[in-house]
């Protein structure tokens, strides 16, 4: 997928996805160095499976607690 940057105020970078220009905001930090307005970025997704994991463990956790601590 291909985006350009729109525009970057206070810190924001303005993105336009794809040719629809979905539109995201993220703090202009993220963004690879060099990046400008009128940049192109290459823009990937991939899973991360271990991550995913995680978050689950975590959360059965919490949900544990919570469980327990009304008993």
């Amino acid at each position: 997928m291909k985006a350009v940057i729109d525009r970057i105020v206070d810190g924001v970078a303005v993105i336009l996805l794809d040719e629809d220009e979905h539109r995201i905001e993220m703090p202009s930090r993220l963004l690879p160095e060099g990046a400008r307005e009128g940049s192109w970025l290459k823009v990937t997704f991939e899973l991360d499976q271990k991550g995913e994991i995680q978050q689950r463990e975590k959360i059965c956790n919490l949900l544990e607690k919570l469980r327990n601590k009304n008993k």
